[in-house]
């Protein structure tokens, strides 16, 4: 049995870097259709805004009581400042880059009866002088952090992830990796990649049993120049695959509520435990024990450190 290493863990220091983004939700009730289209009529009675993306993994990180700093591009505008101000109360440190010609990405969700009944999605490239930023940016925080991060969305923040990888190792820090899309070589000379199973399928194919998956798991790990990769798996758990092999651990048996936001809780707790000088099976083991209790809850939620210490692996 291993404790939670909450003295470790109060010292780790992590980097974040990626897609910032604000998840925006309108409560409220829906009694007509509308006379104006065949619609229907929210009349919003509660707003709540909630970190997402990058941002929500840098939340995750602070919540397990370890030091979070936060690099990404906003708009200069409301939504923009609202994440400054919700990271802040989440006690993550930030070093955002304003772009004054582009708008903060933002997913607006509008509710009503407890079902999503439309999402607006505000979203747009950064150009070529807001990623010298962002190089600029890690440049000032490399030198401060244990372990980095690198939380893709897609949405632009890391179109040179090469160069954000090239630094890290340059100064000998591990750099953990959530992917998207299908093209993995970009991540090429990352510490650890996490796909999912279904990202993990897009990489490599459809695999039809255990040995198969673990052939090309190891090619893509030595293909990408990588110490370990992660897939996580949903109800079937976790399987990490490094040089000496392959480990696996099952799923937390409880009832799913919700999983969204679960990989975000993953990537910090792996990033929190390996900063705290634990190995990567130990760390999985830890990160499998968060994301058992986070799907367990409603809404993009965050595992705490205090939840943890109640669990021991």
């Amino acid at each position: 049995m291993m404790s939670f290493p909450a003295q470790a863990v109060a010292r780790a220091r992590v980097l974040v870097v990626g897609d910032v983004m604000l998840d925006r939700y309108w409560f409220g009730e829906v009694e007509r259709i509308s006379p104006e289209a065949p619609v229907p009529v929210v009349r919003v009675a509660r707003r709540e805004d909630r970190l997402g993306g990058a941002a929500n993994v840098a939340r995750n990180i602070a919540a397990l009581g370890a030091q979070a700093t936060l690099i990404g591009v906003v708009g200069a505008d409301e939504a923009g400042e609202r994440i400054a101000a919700l990271a802040a109360e989440a006690g993550v440190r930030t070093d955002l880059v304003a772009d004054p010609e582009r708008h903060t990405t933002l997913k607006m969700r509008v509710l009503g009866r407890q079902q999503q009944l439309l999402r607006v999605d505000f979203e747009e490239e950064p150009g070529p002088a807001m990623l010298d930023s962002v190089d600029m940016a890690l440049a000032r925080e490399l030198a401060a952090c244990d372990v980095l991060v690198l939380s893709d969305y897609a949405k632009g923040a890391l179109a040179r992830v090469q160069d954000l990888i090239a630094q890290a190792r340059a100064r000998n820090i591990p750099v953990l990796v959530d992917p998207k899309g299908d093209d993995y070589t970009r991540y090429r000379g990352a510490t650890l990649v996490t796909p999912n199973r279904s990202e993990m399928q897009q990489a490599v194919g459809r695999w039809s049993n255990e040995s198969q998956l673990t052939d090309r798991a190891q090619a893509l790990r030595q293909d990408l120049d990588l110490e370990a990769l992660l897939v996580t798996r949903s109800e079937q758990g976790m399987t990490l695959f490094t040089q000496a092999g392959r480990e696996h651990v099952d799923a937390q048996a409880h009832e799913v509520f919700d999983v969204s936001g679960a990989g975000d809780t993953v990537l910090a707790t792996l990033a929190v435990m390996r900063a705290a000088g634990l190995s990567w099976m130990d760390a999985m083991r830890w990160a499998n024990r968060a994301g058992g209790i986070v799907v367990g809850k409603l809404g993009t939620s965050v595992v705490t450190g205090a939840e943890l210490a109640g669990e021991a692996i």
